[in-house]
């Protein structure tokens, strides 16, 4: 098994692509997931073992790529051939990439909009999926819808893996995403971010 990996934009993040599906885009829990937490990591026998190394603060889980965050003081050098390992010893292994069928704690929020406003969360949702999504995905992330407020025309998204806690994750958001959105859905006013 030959494992890449890639730089992100974040240096505290480090793309691997294990060259099989790691959460395909058919999976019933959804094309990602992101463990911020050993706690949540239980729920994956592959982010566990990635947290049991130690110095891994945040596990993401795309499509054919996971991402690992690691703590300031670690260096990758010292911590790469361990991930790289355990990468590897799971998916020889054959060992469920999920031990539960639950989502990912969903980030959308959805709420009830009334019609017209549920028109502007269908647009936007599909610019994201369409437009948006995939891009970030190169650089190893993901971002997704959180809530839209109709009265203030603003956009709640929700930014995961490489994305999160980026240097350059605010001007993606605000010179990218939010003048995307502004352009195709003249109802949004502005793009926050939700933690």
């Amino acid at each position: 098994m030959f494992i890449q990996t890639e730089t992100t934009p974040n240096p505290e993040v480090l793309k691997f692509l294990p060259g099989r599906e790691v959460l395909g885009p058919n999976n019933p829990l959804g094309s990602a997931r992101e463990f911020k937490t050993p706690e949540e990591g239980e729920a994956s026998p592959l982010a566990d073992a990635l947290f049991r190394l130690g110095d891994v603060t945040r596990v993401f889980f795309g499509p054919d790529f996971l991402t690992v965050t690691k703590g300031e003081d670690a260096q990758w050098p010292h911590l790469k051939a361990p991930i790289l390992a355990a990468i590897m010893d799971h998916f020889t292994s054959g060992r469920p990439l999920l031990l539960d069928a639950s989502a990912d704690g969903g980030h959308d929020e959805d709420g009830v909009y009334d019609e017209d406003a549920a028109q502007i969360v269908a647009e936007i949702k599909e610019l994201l999926d369409s437009r948006i999504r995939p891009a970030v995905a190169q650089d190893g992330g993901d971002i997704v819808f959180s809530k839209f407020e109709p009265q203030t025309g603003v956009v709640w998204l929700h930014m995961r893996g490489a994305c999160s806690g980026c240097p350059s994750s605010s001007a993606t958001l605000k010179a990218g995403v939010e003048n995307m959105l502004k352009h195709y859905v003249p109802e949004v006013t502005r793009v926050e971010q939700t933690l």
